[in-house]
C-alpha cells in the first residue's frame, strides 16, 4: 500500500528513523517500517500515513448505537472507520478491521462531508470516527472534522483514548462528543492485555471531558475486571470529574483471541451496574437483552 500523506507528530532522528509521539508508545520506526498501529510507515526517513482517505466500513447509525445515550439521542450519525488500532486488546471486538487486512476504498475528506450534508434530511447530525481506532487515522480525522464543524455538522470521536496530549488537544476544538473505552481500572490490565497504559486513558478522559461530551464504555469480562471494587474505584474516578459522565458497562462474548473467557453472566452486569450508580447519575447497561 503506498503512503497517502505526510504524518503529523513525529521527529527525524539518527539513521533515518523517526519518532513518532502521536500515541503513548511513542514508536521508534526504523526505514521501511510500521509503527504499532499498522497504519504509519517511516520511509525514507520520513513518516507517512497509510490509511488517509481509505474507508473500510460506513453506514448511518442511531447516535446511541456509538454507544452515546445523552447526547443528541433519537438521531442518527454517518459513521467511518478505517484499518489499525495502536491497543493489542486480546478480545477485541472489531479485530477484522483493527488487525486483519480488509477490504478498503478511497474517500476524500470534503467528499465524506458532502455525504453527511446530503444524510442531514434522514437525521444525520455528522459524523462519527469509529470501528477501529481513529486517532491513528489523526490526519484524515483532523481534516474531515475541520471541514464538518465549517459546515454545521457534530463531530464525534469513538475511541479508546490512547493518544498523545499535544496531538488531543490540537482535536478537541473540533470534536463535540467522545465515548471513550476505558478497557479497564487497573494497570496490570492495560500492560498485559491490551499492550496499553491505563494512566494516558484517564488523561485522555480527564482533559476530554473539560472540552465536550463525555461518556465511558467499559467491556466488563469474567475474573479480569468484573470485580465490584475495581468498578466503584472507577465511578469514583469518574464522580471526581463529573457524576454527569455517563458509564456503559457492556457484556463481553468470546471474541479474536480470548475464546476460552465465558459471556459475562447478567448477574455480574447488574451488581456492577448497582455499584456505580452509587457515584454516577447515568449507568447504562449494554449487550444484554
Amino acid at each position: 500500500m503506498e503512503a497517502a500523506k505526510p504524518a503529523m507528530f513525529y521527529n527525524g532522528i539518527e539513521d533515518l528513523k523517526v519518532h513518532c509521539y502521536l500515541c503513548p508508545h511513542n514508536c521508534i520506526i526504523k526505514p521501511g517500517r510500521l509503527g504499532a498501529c499498522r497504519a504509519r510507515k517511516n520511509i525514507d526517513g520520513d513518516l507517512y500515513s497509510l490509511n488517509y482517505g481509505k474507508i473500510t466500513s460506513i453506514a448511518l447509525d442511531p447516535i446511541e448505537k456509538k454507544p452515546l445515550y445523552r447526547f443528541r439521542s433519537g438521531l442518527k450519525i454517518l459513521s467511518i472507520g478505517t484499518f489499525g488500532c495502536n491497543l493489542k486488546c486480546s478480545f477485541c471486538q472489531n479485530w477484522a478491521i483493527a488487525h486483519d487486512d480488509p477490504e478498503l476504498y478511497e474517500i476524500g475528506a470534503e467528499e465524506i462531508v458532502s455525504k453527511a450534508k446530503e444524510l442531514v434530511p434522514q437525521g444525520n447530525i455528522g459524523i462519527a470516527y469509529t470501528y477501529n481506532e481513529p486517532s491513528i487515522w489523526y490526519e484524515f480525522v483532523y481534516d474531515t472534522a475541520v471541514l464538518a464543524k465549517k459546515a454545521g455538522l457534530s463531530n464525534v470521536l469513538v475511541t479508546n483514548g490512547f493518544i498523545g496530549k499535544e496531538a488531543l488537544l490540537m482535536l478537541l476544538p473540533h470534536i463535540d462528543a467522545m465515548n471513550i473505552d476505558v478497557k479497564a481500572y487497573t494497570a496490570s490490565f492495560y500492560k498485559d492485555i491490551c499492550g496499553g497504559v491505563l494512566e494516558n486513558v484517564r488523561e485522555t478522559v480527564e482533559m476530554a471531558a473539560e472540552k465536550c461530551h463525555v461518556e465511558v464504555t467499559t467491556l466488563v469480562i469474567p475474573t479480569l475486571n468484573d470485580d465490584l471494587k475495581e468498578i466503584s474505584k472507577m465511578a469514583q474516578w469518574l464522580l471526581a470529574i463529573s457524576k454527569k459522565i455517563p458509564l456503559h458497562l457492556t457484556r463481553y462474548f468470546p471474541n479474536y483471541r480470548m475464546q476460552d473467557v465465558p459471556p459475562t453472566p447478567k448477574e455480574t452486569l447488574f451488581r456492577a451496574q448497582e455499584e456505580a450508580q452509587k457515584y454516577l447519575d447515568y449507568v447504562y447497561l449494554g449487550n444484554v437483552w
